[in-house]
């Protein structure tokens, strides 16, 4: 899950949006959560352990999302996450302000 040549410096200020849009289909464990965003990105994203659990824990303590303790499909204890009502509403202002963002600099990078 850790390949330091192919982090995004985007990353850094997109984390939270990505891991609360994994999480709006469903609860998933820190694994899983960086997997779906690696697959969803083609690989082009790789999300490491020492971005993603800090992130995850400053999401919980802001009441983003919640974690409880499970089994994975492979019978191992892991803390699993869902997001909130909070969180579901954080993730729409933080989609509308990428959508604006992205948007701007595409007019700038990509004109017609």
């Amino acid at each position: 899950m850790t390949s330091p040549k192919r982090t995004s410096p985007m990353l850094h200020g997109t984390l939270e949006a990505l891991i609360m849009k994994s999480l709006a289909g469903g609860k998933r464990h820190g694994y899983a959560i960086g997997r779906w965003i690696e697959d969803g990105t083609g690989d082009v994203i790789q999300v490491e352990e020492g971005s993603l659990y800090p992130a995850l824990y400053r999401m919980e303590s802001r009441g983003w999302i919640e974690a409880e303790w499970g089994q994975t499909e492979t019978n191992r204890k892991a803390k699993f996450y869902r997001l909130t009502k909070e969180g579901r509403r954080r993730l729409a202002v933080e989609t509308e302000r990428w959508a604006a963002f992205s948007a701007a600099i595409s007019r700038v990078l990509l004109p017609a």
